[in-house]
């Protein structure tokens, strides 16, 4: 049988939980194959492929890991530390370059200190040091340096999540008070 280009590379980034970004050659032969592929990964893994226009990756309906739990408080955390500094989280998140430093004074001074104190991905500098470098490996930041990062569009799904989140949350809220 043959496969398309890049499939075991594509397969193994997917299942390792990363995401495949717009700048990656692998993203445009999965976006070529994208009935290929969304058929493949459902049937022999009963995962969903989404695949958005910067980036793609694996939904799974059954998943007991931890990780997107933790990167949206983390995010959810930077947005609104950034959001009480006066900063638009939004742009910053797209845009803007973050250090290490920055971010732990953030999370310090936060108003959420025992949120973060009984998170092990981010209680402390060393931990968010490490838990940076598994948003790395998950293309979820580019690594600038030892010190500094960027967010690559893979953000996006998980301010989407907060969005729709909150969006329940807002109508059943509505719904309890009629």
């Amino acid at each position: 049988m043959e496969f398309p280009r890049y499939h075991k590379a594509i397969v193994g980034d997917l299942l390792d939980g990363k995401f495949i970004l717009a700048t990656d050659a692998k993203f445009i032969e999965l976006k070529n194959h994208t009935d290929f592929y969304g058929k493949f990964f459902k049937e022999t893994f009963d995962f969903y492929l989404d695949i958005k226009s910067d980036y793609a990756y694996l939904i799974s309906e059954e998943t007991i890991e931890m990780l997107s739990r933790d990167i949206c408080i983390f995010i959810g955390l930077l947005c609104y530390e950034l959001d009480k500094e006066g900063k638009n989280f939004l742009d910053e998140i797209q845009y803007a370059e973050f250090d290490l430093e920055m971010i732990d004074n953030l999370l310090d001074n936060s108003s959420y200190t025992d949120l973060i104190q009984n998170n092990n991905q981010l209680k402390n500098s060393e931990a968010r040091k490490q838990f940076l470098g598994t948003l790395n490996r998950r293309n979820i930041i580019d690594r600038n340096s030892d010190k500094k990062f960027t967010f690559t569009p893979a953000y996006k799904v998980f301010m989407d999540f907060a969005k729709n989140f909150a969006k329940g949350k807002l109508a059943a809220t509505g719904t309890e008070e009629e």
